[in-house]
């Protein structure tokens, strides 16, 4: 099919009622940044049905891996969260997105705001080397509902820090926040409120964000990524001069 070559799915995970995870082969050619975003598609009723998924997995490994909700509803998902080891979806050749090293200028610290499977570009991008050497700590925030709903929490904790590749540097410089709304937690609350009072900056002990010196990334729901946006602004963050980018694809 033009603009998509078929894919064949290695793993599925289920982390809960809500999310699940999966990888699938990756044609050789197909070349992506990391922090871009592809279109996905599985025939129903003949016709391609198709959303954008953003890529998990880093562009140095040789299979893709995607996060998805789970949609009861919903044309795509409701079947794609039924997929088995084995069968064919389709993804398209040409991968885009703003969340992306490119479009950001260097800084001390480097901001990647999320909520829900927001945090998808920034797996990708925390395994990304270059991010170690252009800032001085690279801080991920991901604000979920349910402490379940904090998806690959042990693969940043335990397994990424064992990579020989990165380890090191992310032990030193990456910054893992997570916060929960929901549920009793070490951090309770959503992060416009953490960052607001303090609590952020307080409880990861460097000073409080600072258009000066910082960068930001932000992906998650169009109401997160609005509050959080209007809070750069005021500080004097400007997206036109790559202060901080957001991705539009899913608002």
């Amino acid at each position: 099919m033009k603009g998509f070559y078929p894919e064949k799915i290695l793993n599925i995970y289920h982390w809960n009622k809500t999310l699940f995870s999966f990888k699938t082969t990756r044609e050789r050619t197909l070349h992506f940044k990391n922090g871009q975003f592809l279109m996905i598609g599985i025939f129903i009723n003949k016709n391609l049905i198709i959303r954008a998924y953003s890529i998990v997995s880093p562009n140095y490994i040789n299979y893709f891996e995607f996060l998805s909700i789970k949609v009861i509803n919903g044309k795509l998902t409701s079947i794609l969260q039924n997929i088995k080891i084995g069968d064919i979806i389709f993804i398209s050749n040409k991968p885009t997105g703003t969340i992306v090293i490119d479009n950001l200028h260097n800084g001390r610290y480097l901001y990647m705001f999320s909520t829900g499977t927001g945090i998808a570009p920034f797996i990708s991008l925390i395994q990304d080397h270059e991010l170690y050497y252009r800032f001085d700590k690279i801080i991920l925030i991901h604000g979920t509902r349910y402490i379940n709903d904090l998806v690959y929490n042990y693969f940043i904790k335990k397994e990424l820090p064992q990579n020989k590749y990165i380890g090191k540097k992310l032990i030193k410089n990456l910054i893992y926040y997570t916060t929960v709304t929901r549920e009793k937690y070490l951090n309770i609350g959503r992060i416009t409120e953490h960052i607001n009072s303090g609590k952020l900056f307080q409880d990861i002990a460097i000073p409080i964000i600072n258009p000066k010196y910082d960068i930001a990334m932000i992906c998650g729901s169009p109401n997160m990524i609005k509050e959080i946006t209007n809070i750069l602004n005021y500080k004097g963050f400007k997206s036109s001069i790559g202060d901080y980018v957001i991705e539009r694809a899913f608002i």
